[in-house]
């Protein structure tokens, strides 16, 4: 691609809206040690729609086959960001996912945890705002379709998944223990 191209899809209103949205959901995640399971349950399923109407948004890119996106999320990073959520979700942490296509072929429904759902989207779209913060164009162009590919095997799903979970521990107990369907949790 050429270089007026490549400045197209880097500068574009929506990757740019995206980048936008991307840093704002990680800035809270990273942000988020000792906050109450309403407040972020809340603030977290605004922010999850937007990432994914962003993220559907992006162009339809090809990357280079040979590049190699930096990892800016290390481990460590990781596990704190999912500590982190684990902690704030305590007991509704889990959840059954019955969308997975190993589900399909087993009698039992697979038990997964939104601080890791929310971790996995966290590291996708946290390594693309580091690249894209570094401000060289080629990489940047590379980061959109690799951000935009994962989106579309992987992190979208997790991400839709992490939804349908947090709805459950927002709306769920509403009927059950009190109106604003936290119960007495704090």
């Amino acid at each position: 691609m050429n270089a007026n191209g490549m400045k197209n899809i880097v500068y574009s209103r929506n990757t740019v809206e995206f980048v936008t949205v991307a840093a704002e959901y990680c800035a809270y995640l990273e942000q988020s040690e000792g906050r109450k399971r309403p407040e972020f349950v809340d603030t977290v399923l605004k922010l999850l729609p937007l990432l994914y109407l962003k993220a559907s948004l992006l162009e339809d890119v090809e990357g280079a086959e040979d590049f190699l996106p930096e990892d800016f999320v290390s481990e460590q990073d990781y596990e704190f960001i999912r500590l982190t959520l684990s902690s704030i979700m305590g007991e509704d942490d889990d959840y059954l996912d019955f969308c997975n296509e190993g589900v399909r072929f087993s009698d039992e429904p697979a038990v997964k945890t939104i601080s890791e759902d929310l971790s996995d989207v966290y590291q996708a779209v946290k390594n693309f705002v580091e690249t894209y913060r570094l401000g060289l164009d080629e990489n940047m162009y590379e980061a959109v379709a690799e951000v935009r590919n994962a989106f579309v095997l992987y992190w979208g799903q997790t991400l839709a998944n992490a939804m349908r979970a947090l709805h459950r521990v927002r709306y769920a107990a509403r009927e059950e223990e009190g109106e604003d369907g936290y119960g007495d949790i704090d």
